[in-house]
C-alpha cells in the first residue's frame, strides 16, 4: 500500500506532461495552418509581417488580364469589394478554374512580396449566380 502513495506523484506529473504535450500540438497546429482573410484595401494597410500567407477576397478587373496557356501563368488586377479603383496586382501559376473571367468574384491565397504585388498559391472562383437553388427552375 504505502508503494502505491509514492507512485501517485508520478502519473499526476506524467498526466499533466501529457496533456500539455497534447495542446502544445494543438496549438502550434492551428497558429501554423490559419490565415488572414482579407478585402484588397485591408491587404494593403496591412503590416508586412501580416500579409505573409492570407486569402485575399475580390473582383477580377477588366484591364491587365494576361494568360499565358503554354506556361499555365496567369496575372491580373484584383479589385476590392467597395472601391473599385483600389486594386492589386496578381500573379498565378497553375490551373485556372473554368469559371475565371474579368468581373469574377475570387479568392486567393498566398502572399504579398515587397512590390506589392500578391503572388497567388491557390485561385478559387465564387460559383456563379445559376449555381444558386432559387435561380433554378423545376425540373
Amino acid at each position: 500500500m504505502n508503494n502505491k502513495k509514492n507512485t501517485l506523484p508520478l502519473y499526476i506529473l506524467a498526466f499533466f506532461l501529457f496533456l500539455g504535450g497534447v495542446s502544445w500540438l494543438i496549438y502550434s497546429g492551428v497558429r501554423s495552418s490559419s490565415v488572414y482573410f482579407l478585402n484588397v484595401s485591408e491587404a494593403l494597410a496591412a503590416s508586412p509581417e501580416k500579409v505573409q500567407s492570407i486569402r485575399l477576397f475580390g473582383t477580377v478587373a477588366e484591364r491587365n488580364l494576361v494568360r499565358d496557356p503554354h506556361s499555365l501563368h496567369l496575372t491580373f488586377l484584383l479589385e476590392d469589394r467597395d472601391n473599385t479603383t483600389i486594386t492589386i496586382p496578381v500573379s498565378y501559376q497553375g490551373l485556372i478554374p473554368d469559371t475565371f473571367k474579368a468581373g469574377a468574384e475570387v479568392i486567393v491565397e498566398g502572399g504579398m512580396d515587397a512590390n506589392k504585388c500578391f503572388l497567388a498559391k491557390t485561385l478559387m472562383t465564387k460559383c456563379p449566380s445559376k449555381y444558386q437553388k432559387e435561380n433554378r427552375k423545376n425540373l
